[in-house]
């Protein structure tokens, strides 16, 4: 079952009607199935909540998707955040819709100049909300062009785990990279322990395998619970499918519109494959900067996806940029 994984800002009404609500934690996730061509095709709306007041969401959503869809009901300083986020994060295909407030006016071209300034450029804007049926069907169009990354290593962040009567160990996460297969021996990190995969459930099915883009609830047999935690890592046993950073060095490419520089000391966060790892900046040399991290970053040992450096009291910018040539010390 294809899935596309589209991050949502908007409100709860037009993602009401994209598709049905199904989970909700801190993200909101609404489904919408259609069998084309023979085939059951999905559009999965992640919609992270409480932002502003919470960025953990709206970054844990950018790892996941790999399209954007942004509803405008105004030009604020949330907007601009948003979308910065969505260029850091490479998402470069998108549609912004403009829905003001009921008596409120947005102005499309500055909409279109905060795209262009975010790096957002080739996203679609839509100066009126498209008719549901024309909306499913351009998300739809985006299956056949974003990347799908089943043939590399299994890369799963697990960001939910619990016991269930008569099948035991699950953990729940976005299947990154890779494929995974029931039957197959996997490695926990960091506890490094390993377990057999029991059984697989993708969008309440029973399946054989799952693909990078599912979210996949694993039983896993011969683990203990104590291994699992939000934002430990699945992979294949003996692959070197990540790297360990205790310490990492890096050239930090500033956000738009981010005019604070890092200094020793500073506090920061690093967002990347479902984790939100927290760490002190050691040194600060012009562009490279180290920073020490309270606990483990994984980081893909092949085609690391962008890692976003966020500082949570940097105002009214959280998002400082993307660490770019990073490297273990």
């Amino acid at each position: 079952m294809p899935v596309l994984n589209v991050a949502f800002s908007g409100t709860e009404e037009l993602a009401r009607s994209i598709a049905k609500r199904s989970d909700v934690r801190d993200i909101e996730s609404y489904v919408y199935k259609e069998v084309r061509g023979g085939l059951t095709q999905i559009i999965s709306l992640l919609r992270p909540l409480k932002h502003p007041e919470r960025l953990r969401p709206l970054l844990s959503v950018l790892n996941v998707a790999k399209v954007g869809l942004v509803e405008v009901t105004k030009v604020d300083a949330s907007l601009g955040e948003i979308l910065v986020a969505f260029g850091c994060a490479r998402i470069e295909i998108g549609h912004v819709i403009i829905n003001p407030e009921q008596g409120g006016w947005v102005d499309p071209d500055q909409v279109k100049m905060i795209l262009s300034q975010a790096g957002l450029k080739n996203w679609k804007l839509h100066e009126s909300v498209p008719d549901e049926h024309d909306l499913r069907e351009l998300l739809f169009a985006h299956l056949d062009e974003v990347e799908n990354d089943s043939e590399g290593d299994l890369i799963l962040p697990v960001d939910q785990h619990f016991n269930v009567k008569g099948v035991g160990l699950v953990a729940i996460g976005y299947v990154q990279s890779g494929t995974v297969n029931k039957h197959d021996t996997v490695q926990v990190l960091p506890a490094t322990e390993d377990a057999i995969v029991r059984s697989l459930q993708v969008m309440d099915d029973d399946v054989d395998a799952a693909v990078s883009g599912d979210r996949v609830g694993l039983a896993l047999r011969n683990l203990r619970e104590e291994a699992l935690h939000r934002g430990c890592m699945i992979i294949h046993l003996e692959t070197n499918a990540l790297e360990k950073h205790k310490i990492s060095n890096f050239k930090l490419i500033k956000a738009p519109f981010q005019s604070r520089d890092l200094h020793e000391a500073d506090i920061v966060h690093a967002a990347v494959d479902m984790q939100f790892t927290v760490g002190r900046v050691k040194t600060v040399d012009g562009e490279d900067i180290t920073v020490e991290w309270e606990s483990p970053l994984w980081l893909r040992s092949k085609s690391s996806p962008p890692v976003l450096i966020t500082q949570l009291d940097a105002v009214p910018m959280r998002i400082l940029g993307v660490a770019n040539s990073i490297s273990s010390a």
